[in-house]
C-alpha cells in the first residue's frame, strides 16, 4: 500500500465512454470499475493510489483514489486534480465537519466525519469528548492515516484516537481487521455519553461498530415522547438505545433484548447510572425467537421497538432482507397493546424507505394487525446524506399506530 507521490508524479485514469461524467462533475463521488479503462497498467495500481481521473475525452475531472480490485474503481477526493493530501488537506475538511457539529451539539458527543458527505470517502469518526474513533474503510484512508490521524487531532484537541477495523467494507477494499491504538492511551473502561436525557455506556475497544450508534438520537427522542408510562420493548437493543431514552422521558418499565450478553451488560450499567435500574430488565437471546417466547407467554408491551442490523446489507441480500423485515414485524406486531407504538428500523441501504415500509406494512397485515403510520425518522444531523449518493441516506424508521 502506498501514500502519496508528489502531484505532478501521479498516474491518470480515465473514464470509459459510456460513463456518466456529468454525474460526476455534479458530485457524484465513485466511479464503478465498468466506467473506468481497467488496462493492465491501471490494474497494477495498488489499491489507495492517488490518481488523476480524466473523462474519455481526457478531459482532467479531479483526483480520485484508486482500487482496481474493487466494485468501486475510483472514489473522488478533490476537483483539483493537484491538491497535496497532507495534514493541512485534511485539516480543512474536519475543521468544517466539527463546525457544523459544534452548532448542532451541546457536547462533545457525535459523529464527527460522515464519510462521503464530509468529503472524506469512506471514512467514518465518531466522537466520544476526548476520544475519537476512526474507521479507514477506504484503502486511500489507510495509506494516509498518519497525516489523517494527525489533523484530527490537532483540529479537535482530543487526546486519543483509536482506529477501528472491524467494517464490513474493509475486505471489500483489500483491508485487514487490525484494530489499535493511533494516539494516546486506551480507555480503561466504556465512556459514558449522555443523549436525550439518558446515560449509554460505549464500549470503543471492543463494541459493535465504533461503540455506540449516533444516528438513531432523533428517533431514540422521537419514541421517548410516546413512552411516558408505557412498558417498552426494544428488540436489537445493543446498549440500550430505544430502552433506555423511554426510561428517561418516564416509562413505567423497558424490556432490552439482544443477542449480545456483553451490550446487554452495558445497558444494565447505563440503567444503574441513571437511577432506573428497577424498571429496567434484559433478555439475551436470538431476537426472532425471543420475540415469539414473549407472544406465547402472553407479553403485551405499549410501545415496541425493532432496531435490527442491516439485513440487507448489498443488492443481492435484498429480497431475504426484505423477507427478515416482514418477518419481524410479523412477530412484533402481535406483542403491542392495543393503541400501542410499533417502531420498525432499517439501517440497509440497499432497501430503500418505499421497500422498507412495504415488507414492514405487509408483516403488520400477516400479524392480523392494521396500522396508521405515525412518523418516518431518518439518522440525525451528524449524519448528514449526500444528494448524490443515495447510500449516504441508508437510516429509516417507521412509527405505526396499532
Amino acid at each position: 500500500m502506498t501514500s502519496d507521490i508528489s502531484p505532478a508524479e501521479r498516474p491518470t485514469v480515465r473514464l470509459l465512454p459510456k460513463a456518466n461524467a456529468r454525474a460526476i462533475r455534479h458530485g457524484f463521488p465513485w466511479v464503478y470499475a465498468n466506467e473506468m479503462v481497467l488496462d493492465r497498467r491501471t490494474k497494477k495500481l495498488e489499491p489507495g493510489t492517488l490518481a488523476v481521473l480524466e473523462d474519455s475525452a481526457r478531459q482532467v475531472m479531479g483526483l480520485v483514489a484508486v482500487n482496481p480490485s474493487s466494485k468501486i474503481a475510483a472514489r473522488m477526493l478533490d476537483t483539483d486534480a493537484s491538491a497535496a493530501l497532507d495534514a493541512a488537506w485534511f485539516e480543512v475538511r474536519i475543521a468544517k465537519a466539527l463546525d457544523l457539529r459544534a452548532r448542532l451539539f451541546d457536547a462533545p458527543f457525535y459523529r464527527l466525519i460522515h464519510a462521503e458527505a464530509d468529503g472524506l470517502p469512506g471514512v467514518v469518526i465518531d466522537r466520544f469528548g476526548d476520544t475519537c474513533v476512526l474507521q479507514p474503510n477506504a484503502a486511500w484512508a489507510e495509506a494516509l492515516i498518519a497525516p489523517l490521524c494527525a489533523a484530527l487531532v490537532k483540529v479537535t484537541g482530543v487526546s486519543v484516537v483509536i482506529k477501528n477495523a472491524a467494517g464490513r467494507t474493509r475486505a471489500l477494499e483489500g483491508l485487514d481487521d487490525v484494530s489499535g491504538v493511533l494516539a494516546g492511551a486506551a480507555p480503561q473502561g466504556p465512556i459514558a455519553v449522555s443523549m436525550n436525557g439518558a446515560t449509554y455506556l460505549a464500549d470503543v475497544m471492543g463494541g459493535q461498530k465504533t461503540g455506540l450508534f449516533y444516528d438513531q438520537r432523533p428517533n431514540h427522542a422521537f419514541a421517548a415522547s410516546l413512552s411516558r408510562g408505557a412498558r417498552v420493548l426494544d428488540v436489537f437493543a445493543h446498549v440500550g438505545g430505544f430502552s433506555l431514552a423511554a426510561l428517561a422521558a418516564g416509562a413505567q418499565e423497558a424490556l432490552a433484548v439482544d443477542a449480545s450478553a456483553p451490550a446487554l451488560e452495558l445497558a444494565a450499567q447505563g440503567a444503574a447510572a441513571m437511577g432506573a435500574e428497577e424498571r429496567f430488565a434484559t433478555r439475551q437471546g436470538d431476537a426472532f425467537d425471543t420475540l415469539a417466547a414473549l407472544r406465547s407467554e402472553g407479553a403485551q408491551f405499549d410501545v415496541v421497538i425493532c432496531d435490527p442490523p442491516a439485513f440487507a446489507p448489498s443488492r443481492n441480500a435484498l429480497e431475504a432482507g426484505l423477507r427478515a423485515y416482514e418477518r419481524i414485524a410479523r412477530l412484533a406486531a402481535p406483542l403491542v397493546a392495543d393503541n400501542g407504538i410499533l417502531g420498525l428500523c432499517s439501517c440497509s441501504h440497499a432497501a430503500d424507505l418505499a421497500q422498507f415500509r412495504n415488507a414492514s406494512v405487509r408483516g403488520i397485515g400477516r400479524a392480523g394487525r392494521r396500522a396508521t403510520l405515525l412518523h418516518t425518522g431518518f439518522a440525525g444531523p451528524d449524519h448528514p446524506q449526500l444528494p448524490q449518493l443515495a447510500e449516504s441516506g441508508y437510516l429509516k424508521s417507521l412509527f405505526f399506530g396499532l
